[in-house]
């Protein structure tokens, strides 16, 4: 379904004293500056890039070419969403942060227990500990990545407890720089090893619930390449 103008933002990003402005969908704007993969032909209101979008001021081809190196508005359009500012209204910032609450709390109802009767909080129950504990959420930041920071703060208002999981993963040398960030954010490292040929090979501690999660993300970034083996 085509971006309407009407309900886009501006994504702006400066640099070299220019400013550069594209008119997006908020939600998946965000989405794809967490991480989320989004083509953005979706994202995108008008395919144009703004010295001022509001007064329909396109920015000139010479200072495209200076600061990005090209002037393709998909690739620029990348840059301004990842690298800069999202000018989203104060009621769609309280609807993403509401949003990834309840996706996280949910994601700690499936994969936590409460050790003391080996059963799930709900999440409404998690939810008010959250609360309590005055959880941050960053709506910028990949849900996954914010997991371990929300248990370790609502630990200290309820008792529970995720089951861990060991994966061995191999990452061929394409790959590898790209991934090593990802990686060192889904889960806790215990070993890594770059071998001769320029791939990772690493050893990483997660949830078990969020295996499927990094199977699905590390063969999305390696188109398929990667190798990964749970260890028993």
């Amino acid at each position: 379904m085509p971006v309407s103008v009407d309900k886009a933002v501006i994504a702006r990003y400066e640099k070299f004293g220019k400013k550069f402005e594209i008119l997006v969908d908020p939600e998946k704007a965000v989405e794809f500056k967490s991480g989320k993969n989004i083509a953005i032909e979706e994202i995108l209101a008008v395919e144009d890039v703004f010295e001022d979008a509001k007064k329909g001021l396109r920015a000139c081809r010479e200072d495209l070419k200076k600061v990005f190196g090209n002037e393709n508005i998909v690739e620029i359009a990348k840059i301004i969403i990842k690298h800069g500012s999202i000018q989203i209204t104060a009621e769609q910032r309280r609807k993403m942060l509401e949003e990834r609450k309840k996706l996280i709390a949910t994601i700690i109802s499936k994969q936590g227990i409460n050790p003391q009767t080996n059963t799930p909080h709900t999440v409404e129950r998690i939810l008010n500990a959250m609360e309590l504990a005055k959880v941050q959420i960053d709506i910028y930041k990949p849900v996954e990545e914010q997991i371990d920071s929300v248990l370790n703060a609502i630990q200290k208002i309820i008792p529970i407890r995720f089951e861990k999981t060991e994966l061995e993963i191999k990452i061929p040398s394409i790959y590898s720089g790209k991934c090593y960030g990802v990686i060192k954010n889904i889960g806790k490292i215990k070993s890594e090893q770059w071998l001769s040929d320029g791939s990772l090979l690493c050893v990483i501690e997660i949830p078990a619930g969020l295996k499927v999660d990094v199977f699905d993300k590390l063969n999305k970034l390696t188109n398929g390449e990667v190798v990964i083996n749970e260890k028993r």
